[in-house]
């Protein structure tokens, strides 16, 4: 009698997630800045929020699986929108989970 060997996946977990919030400093400010981070990260299913600063910059936070996140936070806010310049980006990892969706917040 020959035992049968079955192989069975393991269960796909989920991908990692990430929330960060991230402080874009450099020339953000009347060029659209917010309008094109809230139509990048809902383009990449990122939940979270986007506010012009009293400082000049921009705050965001971006919540979602990881690879996105970075994408969004590391390259994407890099390069911004036409007329933007971007000299620093500092991103902290945050726990609290921001609401599903992504929107604009008013100044702070």
């Amino acid at each position: 009698m020959s035992a049968t060997m079955t192989s069975t996946p393991y269960p796909q977990s989920s991908p990692p997630s990430k929330t960060v919030k991230v402080l874009i400093k450099g020339r953000v400010q009347g060029v659209w800045f917010r309008r094109w981070t809230v139509d990048n990260a809902r383009l990449l299913g990122l939940s979270g929020w986007v506010r012009n600063r009293r400082d000049g910059s921009v705050e965001a936070v971006f919540s979602g699986k990881s690879d996105k996140v970075d994408e969004m936070a590391e390259r994407r806010c890099r390069i911004g929108p036409s007329g933007a310049t971007v000299t620093a980006i500092v991103a902290t990892p945050i726990d609290e989970l921001p609401d599903p969706g992504f929107h604009l917040k008013y100044d702070d």
